[in-house]
């Protein structure tokens, strides 16, 4: 049986497979975004979708669903105006207002935990409709 870190706050566990996928987005480069989400009825956060290195932010802004909660990452890679590579990666917290109150909830309690899990996040975002984490505000944020 997989081990699973536990977060505090609400009973929820971080399923291995989470950390694992996001240590391979950090170090290896080998997948744009992962979308996570909760699993009621195991009480565990799960992997819901990985993105592929050739994907795009926008494809990561259409894997979520219009009425239900998600966390994401994004590894957003770009060049400063001195022509150097960087990347930073991007926490976000998707609570859309077409989604259940105990959704939003559970998701909004279980937060923090499922940050401290993922060591390297240099921005968070939180929206609840697709213009409050447009590739603009990514952009921006970045700089």
């Amino acid at each position: 049986m997989a081990m699973a870190f536990k977060m505090a706050t609400t009973g929820m566990r971080v399923a291995d497979e989470c950390k694992s996928s996001f240590m391979e987005m950090k170090w290896k480069k080998v997948h744009r975004y992962i979308v996570f989400k909760i699993e009621e009825t195991s009480r565990k956060v799960i992997v819901d979708k990985v993105g592929g290195a050739g994907e795009s932010y926008h494809d990561l802004a259409a894997s979520l669903p219009v009425d239900d909660c998600r966390y994401a990452v994004f590894d957003f890679d770009f060049v400063t105006v001195d022509n150097c590579r960087k990347s930073k990666i991007f926490f976000i917290y998707w609570s859309p207002e077409a989604s259940k109150i105990r959704a939003k909830i559970l998701y909004a309690t279980s937060k923090a935990g499922l940050r401290r899990v993922f060591d390297g996040i240099h921005y968070e975002l939180q929206a609840t409709d697709p213009t409050e984490m447009g590739f603009d505000i990514i952009q921006d944020r970045a700089k």
